[in-house]
């Protein structure tokens, strides 16, 4: 993958990145502990969300919300182009500190209302914008006008549509993760769910696979994780991050977050 274009600052990151020659096998499903804008500029791909699958044409936008999983599959070659702007809710405060810009990413069900088609100049323009700049500070003023500016386009579309009501979960896979969030802390196994579908671990681990992007043990340990993670900064002690997030064994726990995390719970700030 080739960076074209980053910046952080700390609350708010973009990426603008391009594959030439992507390989399906280096996407794999991730779960933030931000929101995310995903735009899709070129590439023969479709993104999975909570079990939700997504088609893309260039244009597309995809919005995530905090420990929503998400995945890009890639269906075939061909240059793969895209933006990911990752922010905290708390990146709005400054200007909105109700929260109202952010509705179309925390007011509605997972893996639902993720998919927006929206003004493609006005989407060119605001993303072309963003990457220039001549030095770090005018970088930063681009990033912040153009996001606030990105993030009132999306309100304005989830507004019109707001008074859609969500449906519930349709076919197999969406029952299937929809019933995996619901539980997620609970004592669950794959061989009892597998048994809650009636379906061999077989085949409800290669349609939950399909649905998701992972594994139906790696999906639940990395949202139980991202989970514990978040109590733990709100000041919860590990101990009880762990428990209440569905780990039986702490030692389990322990070596979990520092092999997905890269440090230990106590050291994560």
């Amino acid at each position: 993958m080739d960076i074209v274009h980053e910046f952080n600052s700390g609350d708010l990151y973009i990426r603008y990145a391009v594959n030439e020659a992507p390989d399906d096998k280096d996407f794999t499903m991730h779960v933030h502990e931000r929101c995310e804008i995903f735009y899709f500029v070129s590439g023969n791909a479709e993104y999975l969300v909570e079990g939700a699958r997504y088609p893309l044409e260039p244009g597309s936008i995809l919005i995530m919300r905090p420990a929503e999983s998400h995945r890009a599959r890639i269906l075939g070659s061909g240059r793969y182009e895209r933006y990911a702007l990752n922010f905290s809710v708390s990146a709005v405060d400054c200007i909105d500190p109700e929260h109202r810009l952010l509705k179309a990413f925390l007011d509605r069900p997972l893996g639902r209302g993720n998919f927006y088609m929206l003004d493609k100049i006005r989407l060119e323009n605001i993303f072309n914008d963003i990457c220039r700049g001549e030095d770090n500070y005018e970088k930063g003023l681009k990033v912040r006008v153009n996001f606030f500016a990105l993030l009132d386009l999306i309100n304005s579309a989830y507004i019109k549509r707001d008074s859609v009501e969500y449906t519930e979960p349709q076919n197999l896979s969406e029952k299937i993760v929809a019933y995996v969030n619901a539980n997620l802390f609970e004592e669950i196994s794959v061989p009892l769910l597998a048994e809650k579908f009636f379906l061999s671990t077989s085949q409800f681990s290669r349609i939950f696979k399909q649905a998701t992007g992972a594994a139906p043990w790696e999906y639940i340990i990395i949202k139980r994780l991202t989970a514990a993670k978040e109590k733990i900064r709100r000041g919860a002690s590990a101990q009880y991050a762990a428990e209440s997030c569905g780990f039986g064994d702490y030692s389990t726990f322990y070596r979990s977050y520092v092999k997905y995390f890269g440090c230990s719970p106590a050291n994560d700030n």
